[in-house]
Order: C-alpha cells, then sequence, then structure tokens
C-alpha cells in the first residue's frame, strides 16, 4: 500500500479512535510530510534511516522536534497494530527534553480592571461593547478555550439551568457552570445580538461566527484603554487566570480538569506549579517547623 494511503488511514483512525481534532490532525499531516521530505515513504523506513532523520532535525526547537517525533512512534505503532509492519523502528528517533512553559497570568486586580473597563463601556447597551463584555466574562468567569467560545450556539446558553453545553478538543463535550453575573451579561448580548444566526456571537464571515482572531483583537484593543498591556493578554492567558483563581480559592484539581476540558490530568498539573508561592506561605504559616502557628488536634 501506497505511504500515503497509510498515512491518509492512520489520521482517520486518530480522529476516529482517538477523537483527535482537526487541528491535531492536521500538524499530524505536516510531521509526516516533513518527515517524507526527508525520507521518502516515511512508511519504508529503517532504524538507521530514522536516526539520520533525527540529526536532519536536530537544528528544531526542541517542542518541535518532540511534536514530529510523537507523530513518527504513533504512526509505526499504528502500522505495527494494523500488521503493516512487522518492526517498529521508532527507538532510534531522539527524545528530547522538553518543559512546558509556565503561563502568562493577569492579577486577580488586572482582571478586575480589565473587567471594570467592559461594564464601563458596556453602560450605554452598544451591542459591540455587550458582545465584548459577554465574551470576557466566559473567557474569565467560565474557563472556555477562544475556539470554544467563538463557536458556541444558541442553543447552548442556559435557560433553566447556570450551564453551558460545550463541544471541546475532539468532540468532547461537557457542562461549564456560568456565573450569575454572566448570565446576566448574556441576557443584555441576546437581547441586542443580530438575529438571522445559530451561532451566539454571529459574523458576516464564511464561518458564521465569530473568529479568533478576532476575538484576540478586540481583547487587546479593550486591554490597551484599560491600562494593560495588550501583550500580555490573550484569550489563552484569561483561561490561564480562570484557573489558577480557582485554584488560589481551593478548587480541587480533578475539578478543574474537569472545567477545563483536560484530557489528562497531568496538562491540569501545570497551575500547581503557578500557585507554589500559595503552597511555599502555607507551609511557612502551618507546618511546625515554617515558625507559624501550630494546630493541636485532639
Amino acid at each position: 500500500m501506497a505511504g500515503d494511503d497509510l498515512a491518509e488511514r492512520f489520521l482517520a483512525m486518530m480522529a476516529v479512535e482517538r477523537g483527535a481534532a482537526t487541528n491535531t490532525l492536521a500538524a499530524y499531516r505536516r510531521d509526516l510530510d516533513a518527515a517524507r521530505d526527508v525520507l521518502g515513504d516515511p512508511a519504508d523506513a529503517d532504524g538507521p534511516a530514522l536516526a539520520a532523520l533525527g540529526k536532519a532535525w536536530a537544528g528544531l526547537a526542541a517542542s518541535s522536534l518532540a511534536r514530529r517525533c510523537s507523530t513518527l512512534r504513533q504512526f509505526y505503532g499504528f502500522l505495527v497494530d494494523e500488521g503493516l509492519r512487522e518492526d517498529d523502528p521508532s527507538g532510534a528517533l531522539p527524545r528530547p527534553r522538553t518543559r512546558r512553559p509556565l503561563p502568562r497570568l493577569l492579577g486577580r486586580e488586572e482582571v478586575e480592571r480589565f473587567l471594570a473597563r467592559a461594564e464601563d463601556e458596556a453602560s450605554g447597551e452598544q451591542p459591540e461593547a455587550v458582545r465584548t463584555l459577554a465574551l470576557l466574562e466566559l473567557l474569565y468567569g467560565s474557563g472556555l478555550r477562544a475556539s470554544e467560545l467563538v463557536s458556541l450556539p444558541v442553543a447552548a446558553v442556559p435557560r433553566d439551568a447556570p450551564f453551558l453545553h460545550v463541544t471541546g478538543k475532539g468532540g468532547q463535550q461537557r457542562m461549564v457552570p456560568v456565573s450569575t453575573r454572566a448570565c446576566a451579561v448574556l441576557s443584555r448580548w441576546l437581547a441586542v445580538r443580530p438575529g438571522g444566526s445559530k451561532f451566539l456571537f454571529p459574523s458576516r464571515g464564511a464561518s458564521g461566527h465569530l473568529t479568533r482572531v478576532r476575538l484576540f483583537q478586540l481583547l487587546r484593543a479593550l486591554a490597551a484603554r484599560a491600562g494593560l498591556d495588550p501583550e500580555r493578554v490573550s484569550p489563552h492567558v484569561l483561561r490561564h487566570a480562570f484557573a489558577t483563581h480557582l485554584l488560589e480559592g481551593g478548587a480541587d484539581l480533578r475539578v478543574l480538569q474537569m472545567l477545563l476540558g483536560h484530557a489528562d490530568i497531568a496538562t491540569t498539573q501545570i497551575y500547581t506549579h503557578v500557585d507554589s508561592a500559595r503552597l511555599v506561605a502555607l507551609v511557612n504559616a502551618r507546618h511546625p517547623l515554617g515558625g507559624g502557628a501550630v494546630t493541636t488536634e485532639t
């Protein structure tokens, strides 16, 4: 079977059996194409060829190299599982060490200033200002991904319960709580929102809804008006702020994983590093050797 056909079968398997999202599948395809540029047909490569491939990719950033090698390992695992190869040569690929970067953060006071500016601008009930406030409330108040937020259908808005029905990565669905203030802002937005679209945040573009790029632009412009550095603000930064501030408030890591829609709790655990200062302060205040008060229970 031709290598292109095998690649398509692999991608189909990742989509159906593992629920890989469209962007993830596109990344897998690019990785396989990059391997093909060096190896020819990756399906026929042996260990020495993959070792040479690793050297050819040595100039890549560690994260990019790790992702490409991961794609190939999964591809060869698929070939072996399907009986299309007897051996798995991926052991010859490099295993670069990567360190997940800590997310950029906004402090609570900065988020409050951000929200205050959005609320002030929306006080006149101008549709665009109310829309921006609703977007901000859902990013920070519910921790939605940008792609999840802009593509929300009107049907996802809560009617008799304070929850959103969200479709996340890989088509996975989850229920996300919506705060009382966010529900109030959503009601205001629905009252001025243009009709004729199934999307909560409609647009005249090809997708029919607000794009992630436009969301990014709206937030940065609002940040500048609020006196914040626009370079520090993005939809993802607000999602990180949601998670970090919940953890600071005592939220359980498993609950946070569910709210964020993380398939693997290892992804959620990054927030324990972000909150390390609070943990150190807790030890200093509560541990007998930390110099703080000691509580004795009977």
